[in-house]
């Protein structure tokens, strides 16, 4: 991981699988680092992207606070680029800890996932991103979300995971490991029988990083734990 330090993502996915990481937004091929947030309306970073929801959606990755993930604006598309504004959440405390975490974008109708994406990112995340098309997405962007898993690659070994369900009852990753030359499988805490969740159905993400895959290309993801237990999914990108 050349350009994300793998440090970074390793102290995301430590967080992660302590409390979860949720990416509330407007609801690939890799990008290259974010920087942070800059003063200079004319500073401009490269930023990470994954394919996720079988192509309806992307997971745009930044670098900041863990609790208080970027939210997206309505993105817009033409001639084969997705614009999108992430700005920091108002009015909210934020911990001074800097990991990569990702936020949701719906795409629009007209995107074609089979034919690549770039995207363009205004406001406090200015940068730009490029995802390779991928013929393995069959969802039509612009069509409401099916609510199931899925997972992205954004960097070599890095990737974003993105489930469905309350926004207050985050999956607690117990870890994220390589099952095979190439096959990762995450396993999820059970939660307390006790735990009162909001009735709402938000995207809740995990970006992680998986140590001792042979083959990345034709990845699948095995969810096992909480309520995801034997669901596998190819990992998009």
């Amino acid at each position: 991981m050349p350009l994300f330090s793998r440090r970074a993502v390793a102290a995301a996915s430590a967080l992660a699988l302590a409390v979860g990481l949720a990416g509330c937004a407007t609801a690939s091929g890799p990008g290259s680092a974010p920087a942070l947030p800059s003063d200079d309306p004319t500073a401009t970073a490269q930023l990470h992207a994954a394919w996720l929801d079988d192509g309806r959606a992307v997971g745009i990755v930044t670098e900041g606070s863990s609790t208080c993930v970027p939210m997206a604006d309505e993105p817009t598309y033409a001639d084969g680029v997705l614009t999108v504004e992430l700005a920091d959440p108002e009015g909210q405390a934020c911990t001074k800890d800097l990991v990569p975490r990702a936020s949701v974008v719906t795409l629009p109708s007209g995107v074609d996932p089979a034919a690549g994406l770039s995207i363009v990112v205004t406001g406090t995340y200015a940068g730009e991103a490029d995802l390779e098309g991928d013929d393995a997405l069959t969802g039509v962007p612009g069509d409401p979300t099916e609510y199931l898993p899925s997972a992205g690659w954004f960097d070599s070994g890095a990737l974003v995971i993105l489930t469905w369900g309350s926004s207050t009852c985050l999956p607690v990753a117990e870890s994220v490991t390589a099952t095979g030359p190439s096959d990762v499988t995450a396993v999820f805490a059970t939660p307390p029988a006790d735990q009162v969740c909001t009735a709402d159905i938000a995207p809740r993400v995990l970006v992680t990083a998986v140590d001792g895959l042979q083959e990345q290309s034709g990845a699948h993801l095995t969810l096992q734990g909480d309520k995801f237990d034997g669901v596998r999914i190819p990992i998009a990108g």
